[in-house]
């Protein structure tokens, strides 16, 4: 497995808090992995610019409301 660079983890780690911050002190546990596991594969598959890590935070959020909602 390759490593992430500084950079896209900073990427990471700023994306997934965008996508928990609406919620009450940033998000359960449950959600935030669910979202973090998102984004660790995309940026392995080579997905590194915020933008992007951006959109799979918030399809992931998506997936995670038809879940519940189903």
């Amino acid at each position: 497995m390759a490593r992430l660079d500084a950079r896209t983890m900073a990427n990471m780690e700023a994306a997934l808090e965008k996508a928990c911050s609406g919620f009450a002190h940033g998000g359960d546990h449950k959600t935030r992995k669910y979202i973090a596991q998102k984004l660790r594969l995309s940026a392995m598959r080579g997905n590194t610019t915020l933008g992007g890590l951006n959109a799979v935070a918030h399809d992931a959020l998506q997936d995670l409301s038809k879940q519940k909602s189903a």
